[in-house]
Formats: structure tokens, C-alpha cells, sequence
């Protein structure tokens, strides 16, 4: 049974993405799944229930990949001993290792091409797509940062992340998609160097 319910959300997450989350039915849902609605609705009461499913698959990889890296998986103020004890190599993998997450995985792929999509016309998927593409991991960094006492923690966070944010696009159009996944690495490992060289001025 999971399995069918896993391939619905990930089916009825293509679509999302490819057509908008307004514009797709149960029935089309169903339709590429080559089920019936009924058989749909077995698993889940309606589209509404297919979209907070997939949010809730989206928050259970997020909290496991972050564990995955030694990172925190709650707030700074939940969590304030893990946010101290973060390193930058934890932060640069974890970051490195996002980005290829958000390019390649299709679940995750197909997520951020809906919030993409749908950021201007739904006012939900506007705050999602905040949520976990822009202010979300923003924020995230620059809590990591102030923990471990860099100055300018948000100057610091936006500066890291904005190479990765701008790279999504241009991955999403690129012909040699290795080329800049190459390119990610190369500005994430001068991103390292230059946090540690800021981190040992802290502590000096």
C-alpha cells in the first residue's frame, strides 16, 4: 500500500509541477496513475489531502537529510547547543550536497519546480516557496553563522546562499548540467575557506 501511495504523491507532484497545482484534477491524477478516482480516493480524501502529504514528505526529508550532516533539524532557539556545535565543513557539505537534492532528486526536483511555478499566483505557494528556497535557508545559515560568532551572520548567510539560489536556474536550462554542478563545488570550497579563515579571526 505504501508503495501506491508513494506513487501518487510523486505522480500527482509531476503534474504540479508541469501544469500547476490549479489546473490538475483528481481525475488527471488518476489518469496518468491508470487508476480510477475511486481507487485514488482509497488513499487519499482529495487533492488537498495528495498536497499536505506531500508537505509532510517534504518536512520528514528535510529534518533527516539536516541529521544526516550533524545539523540541527529544529530552530536556534529550540536547539541552541547543535547550532553552536555546527562546523563549516558540516554547513558546506550539507549545502553542496542540497543543491544536487533540490537539481536531481525528482521528488524534491518536482517541488521546487511547483513553488517556482506557482510562487506568484498562489499565496501559499508563495510562502513555501520562501519557506524552502529563499528566506527559509536564508535564515537557516544565518542562525549558524551568529552561533558561531561570525559577525554579520545574515551579510554571511545571504553571501553563501545566493550562488546556489541563482544556480538553480541555471542548472534548470543548461545543456551541460555537469558544468555547473562543477561550478557549485568550485564557489562552495572557496566558500569554505574563507568561513574557516573567519571563524579562526573569531577565535583568535
Amino acid at each position: 500500500m505504501k508503495d501506491t501511495k508513494d506513487r501518487i504523491l510523486l505522480t500527482a507532484l509531476r503534474l504540479f509541477a508541469r501544469d500547476g497545482y490549479e489546473a490538475v484534477s483528481v481525475s488527471d491524477i488518476a489518469g496518468e496513475l491508470g487508476i480510477t478516482k475511486g481507487a485514488l480516493y482509497r488513499h487519499y480524501r482529495n487533492k488537498r489531502d495528495v498536497f499536505d502529504s506531500i508537505l509532510a514528505r517534504m518536512e520528514e526529508l528535510d529534518a533527516v537529510r539536516a541529521g544526516e550532516y550533524g545539523l540541527p533539524e529544529g530552530t536556534a532557539e529550540e536547539m541552541p547547543e547543535a547550532y553552536s556545535g555546527a562546523s563549516v565543513d558540516r554547513m558546506v557539505d550539507y549545502a553542496k550536497s542540497q543543491f544536487r537534492y533540490w537539481t536531481e532528486d525528482d521528488f524534491a526536483a518536482s517541488f521546487r519546480r511547483l513553488l517556482t511555478l506557482e510562487q506568484y499566483r498562489n499565496r501559499e505557494m508563495g510562502k513555501l516557496c520562501q519557506q524552502y528556497l529563499i528566506s527559509g535557508p536564508v535564515g537557516y545559515m544565518a542562525d549558524l553563522f551568529a552561533a558561531a560568532g561570525l559577525p554579520r551572520p545574515m551579510e554571511e548567510a545571504v553571501g553563501f546562499y545566493a550562488p546556489m539560489f541563482f544556480l538553480y536556474g541555471v542548472h534548470d536550462g543548461a545543456e551541460d548540467r555537469a558544468a555547473v554542478l562543477s561550478l557549485l563545488d568550485c564557489l562552495m570550497e572557496n566558500a569554505r575557506a574563507r568561513l574557516k579563515k573567519l571563524m579562526n579571526e573569531v577565535k583568535s
